[in-house]
């Protein structure tokens, strides 16, 4: 909640008096390591397999079809897309009368280690739009993938050509793998073995996920804490500081097999850039994507840097193709107030704009969209 007055309004003397014990009370909530609540629009499952959940959130203003699917990285909690109210993509998304669905990978364990591109590309992905469209009635639907999950969204349409995509939107979507930080140098040129970082799971640990992400900004906590300090009287700022600042550290492990086979393919062999993808025995192209590609960027986005996402629009196939470059960071361009009111609403009207209004009919049953799917057995 925002504080009820602004200090700045006060003169000089008396406004660092009141930002002193905004500091001194803030400063004890901080201390307490209660965090605000975070996902609270109200939402529904409406599909499950293994670890994956399909989310549908409540709206009575859906306006538009097809219905849009977010999907998350695997090594982020997907709760980034709707954060804070007030400051929430979902709550965006909705507001422009959109029906809106999110995928959940869940955190996985030693049952998912040999978990790979075609589990999630081949498997996982092609059932959650299938559950979409079952429940929201749609013939065709809309996916937006951000950062990693923007990956096995290009790779899934990819590679399902003949599924109603109807548009494709990415976010901080890398392509060029050579571009992605120290990590990613390491891992092309065969210094970095993935062995070495796996536990007794057979999976990355969520540790070494945080770490290499702060080896992209070394200085990145120490920034934060100043920042943190210069506002520490202003409720809002607190409350949105420890929001992504929790969301930051929330990260999860990630699949072992998953991650030989990113490392091998997709960094040493660049093999987006350089179409040269195979998942399941057969090659992808991503030229041969034909529906409308939003490709969005953060000019100052360290994780997935402009050089690691701008080929992306030149690689695919559509006629009808959009890249929107944001004076933004990596979460910036989808969390904060900036985002909603600049990042968010530019591309929530891209979706609209290639929406028609909505008028939906009922599908007939389809055995992979049941509410809890039989899964296989993880």
């Amino acid at each position: 909640m925002p504080s009820l007055f602004d200090p700045s309004d006060l003169g000089a003397p008396l406004r660092e008096s009141v930002r002193a014990i905004g500091r001194f009370r803030n400063g004890l909530k901080y201390l307490t390591g209660e965090g605000p609540p975070v996902g609270l629009t109200p939402r529904e499952v409406v599909w499950q397999r293994d670890k994956a959940t399909l989310y549908r959130f409540q709206s009575d203003q859906r306006a538009h079809r097809p219905p849009l699917l977010l999907v998350m990285s695997l090594v982020s909690k997907s709760y980034i897309f709707d954060l804070r109210p007030g400051a929430s993509f979902v709550e965006v998304l909705l507001n422009q009368g959109l029906d809106v669905f999110m995928l959940d990978w869940g955190v996985p364990d030693e049952r998912d280690a040999g978990n790979t591109l075609e589990t999630y590309c081949d498997d996982y992905l092609p059932r959650a739009v299938r559950a979409t469209l079952q429940a929201s009635g749609a013939r065709d639907v809309t996916v937006l993938g951000y950062c990693l999950g923007g990956v096995l969204a290009l790779l899934y349409v990819a590679a399902h050509l003949d599924d109603p995509v109807r548009n494709l939107a990415l976010v901080a979507t890398p392509v060029d793998f050579h571009h992605i930080g120290p990590m990613a140098s390491m891992a092309a040129s065969g210094r970095l073995d993935v062995d070495d970082f796996l536990d007794q799971s057979g999976n990355v640990p969520a540790d070494v996920i945080v770490s290499s992400f702060r080896m992209l900004q070394p200085l990145g906590d120490l920034s934060s804490y100043v920042n943190l300090w210069h506002n520490l009287w202003d409720d809002d700022y607190l409350a949105s500081h420890q929001a992504i600042m929790g969301w930051a550290h929330d990260q999860i492990p990630l699949a072992g097999a998953f991650t030989r086979q990113m490392v091998r393919m997709l960094t040493r062999d660049n093999a987006i850039v350089n179409d040269a993808v195979v998942l399941g025995g057969r090659r992808v192209h991503v030229g041969d994507i034909t529906c409308p590609v939003l490709s969005v960027m953060a000019e100052e986005d360290h994780i997935t840097p402009p050089r690691s996402v701008g080929p992306l629009i030149d690689l695919v196939g559509s006629a009808d193709r959009t890249e929107m470059r944001l004076p933004a960071r990596h979460v910036g361009i989808i969390y904060g107030r900036r985002a909603v009111t600049k990042t968010l609403p530019a591309i929530a009207q891209w979706i609209v704009a290639r929406s028609g209004r909505r008028r939906v009919r009922p599908l007939a049953s389809d055995p992979l969209t049941a509410s809890h799917d039989v899964g296989s057995g993880k």
